[in-house]
């Protein structure tokens, strides 16, 4: 039994771990993966502070978040992320973050789309993977311990309060009980569902969401996903927004520039699809920056433009399309990052804070996912300490998950989940993407609930029990069905187009959905409705 469970090894993961443990916490951090692997490292870019204030103030940044937003977040929240951002910089800095810095020593900062102002911190273009990195690093220092390659398949929730969580342990094949007197979850988004067409890794699969909301958890704004404007062609790795901060140009077939590059990247990602669907290639060029430029400020971008295009960016154009990447809804929270459930907190991309609404601002993920990640950590924490008494027994939810394993090893192979897996994410990206109208919604729908009532037919083929991948896999697209169902009805339910969501058929913003969505589940229905702003 642990204080503080955390549940999920990205950048706001360990930073919760990191400060659960210097309030005195017994913590551990449980993943299906690796901290190295988890999705933090494609926040390529920068993160987002006000350091020098003599041309940028606090109360710009808030201003330009909450106008990306689109007026679904909350300003209180805004602004405390904002304040707090110049010592967030300063902190991980401090504990060894290898930001770049200009000819004066100071912290160098880019351009980011949709800001006034330059204030994007950077370390190179590979800053998430350097502060995951230097964050993992400091959690092993502090003896934090790690429960790697690990499935969350269930929360041990009682009289409204979390104790826990049921896990798979992928190695051994094993479903496991972990208590806790705390837990975190902060076990990313769910962009993923986009297979084939999102920069999300085949491990983002949005399990957490999945399992937050069959526990009672609330959901919120989960039709807003946002569309990098930039990812390779056939591939969909990112290309990530420094290219553009750093003056890259967008060109059309006759290498003619048609949109403001620093536009929001919903407008951005729009114009760019709109060309691709008139059958024109759209083009990243940064053949003017020069060579020594591209490999001081982008030496990944080109590493990977060379690996999976086969371009020389610095002499070549790039071709590029736009790609799901970052989730700006999911499990509604406060300030304070509680849920509805007492004991059990959110932070990182599967929480709502109220912080990015309909649109996020490149360079705020990272600032969100640290800023809140320490308040989930110092609020887990002082929890654990105010529970005196712990029930230790086994867990009514630890017998149902492993029967509930045992009776997938007994479904039928007689269709290939790993097709409906890709076909899925074509479905979406075709009906429930960049443009959605109500036509294209329904039809989703319909094939969704066509996959749903064929579950039981796309067992595994492979029975063995020790670290068996395709049941893990399996277990990842039952949980991205889940989630998908959610995305298309709450885009259904929002006739109105506002940042991500674009619906052809109301292209206006409309004031009677200047709300929230709130998703949650009664009797194993889906309830929609909307909720002020609060």
């Amino acid at each position: 039994m642990y204080d503080v469970l955390i549940i999920g090894s990205g950048a706001a993961g360990l930073t919760a771990a990191l400060n659960a443990k210097q309030n005195g916490s017994t913590v551990a951090v449980l993943s299906k993966t690796y901290p190295t692997h988890s999705q933090t490292v494609q926040a390529q870019g920068g993160i987002n502070a006000v350091l020098y204030e003599d041309d940028d103030s606090i109360d710009i940044h808030v201003k330009d978040t909450y106008k990306a937003s689109c007026g679904l977040a909350n300003k209180d929240n805004i602004n405390f992320m904002c304040k707090e951002a110049k010592d967030t910089i300063y902190w991980l800095d401090k504990i060894g973050v290898p930001f770049t810095k200009n000819e004066s020593g100071n912290i160098a900062q880019r351009k980011f789309g949709g800001t006034k102002k330059i204030r994007t911190c950077y370390s190179s273009d590979y800053t998430g993977l350097k502060i995951v990195h230097t964050l993992f690093d400091q959690c092993i220092k502090n003896d934090i311990k790690f429960i790697n390659e690990h499935t969350l398949l269930d929360l041990i929730i009682d009289d409204n309060k979390c104790f826990g969580v049921i896990a798979l342990d992928i190695i051994e094949g094993k479903v496991k009980e972990f208590k806790a007197k705390s837990t975190i979850l902060a076990s990313g988004g769910y962009a993923g569902i986009y297979t084939n067409f999102t920069t999300n890794s085949f491990s983002n699969s949005a399990d957490g969401l999945a399992i937050s909301l069959n526990s009672g958890l609330n959901l919120s704004n989960i039709e807003f996903v946002q569309f990098h404007p930039t990812a390779l062609v056939n591939s969909n790795i990112l290309v990530s927004e420094s290219a553009r901060g750093e003056g890259g140009y967008l060109l059309d077939q006759n290498e003619n520039r048609f949109i403001d590059e620093l536009k929001p990247r919903d407008e951005v990602a729009r114009a760019i699809y709109n060309k691709i669907k008139a059958n024109e290639k759209v083009y990243l060029d940064l053949r003017h920056l020069g060579l020594e430029k591209i490999n001081e400020v982008m030496p990944q971008e080109r590493r990977l433009a060379l690996e999976f295009s086969n371009v020389r960016i610095e002499k070549e154009l790039l071709p590029i399309n736009p790609a799901a990447h970052y989730s700006m809804g999911g499990i509604k929270t406060d300030i304070n990052t509680r849920t509805n459930i007492n004991s059990l907190y959110a932070c990182g991309e599967i929480a709502q804070s109220s912080i990015h609404g309909a649109n996020r601002l490149g360079g705020n993920s990272l600032l969100e996912i640290v800023t809140f990640g320490k308040i989930a950590g110092i609020n887990a924490s002082k929890n654990a300490k105010e529970i005196k008494t712990f029930d230790d027994n086994k867990s009514k939810e630890l017998l149902k998950q492993q029967n509930y394993i045992k009776e997938i090893y007994s479904y039928k192979n007689e269709i290939n989940f790993y097709e409906s897996k890709e076909y899925l994410g074509k479905l979406f990206f075709d009906n429930v993407g960049l443009f959605r109208n109500e036509e294209n919604l329904q039809f989703a729908i319909n094939e969704l609930d066509k996959i749903k009532s064929n579950i039981s037919n796309m067992g595994i083929q492979d029975k063995s029990i020790e670290y068996n991948k395709n049941l893990l896999e399996f277990l990842e697209f039952i949980n991205m069905i889940e989630i998908a169902e959610v995305i298309v009805k709450t885009a259904l339910n929002r006739k109105e187009s506002r940042g991500a969501h674009y619906r052809d058929d109301y292209p206006k913003q409309s004031d009677t959905y200047e709300k929230n969505s709130l998703i949650r589940k009664v009797d194993k229905e889906l309830v929609l409705s909307f909720e002020d702003v609060l």
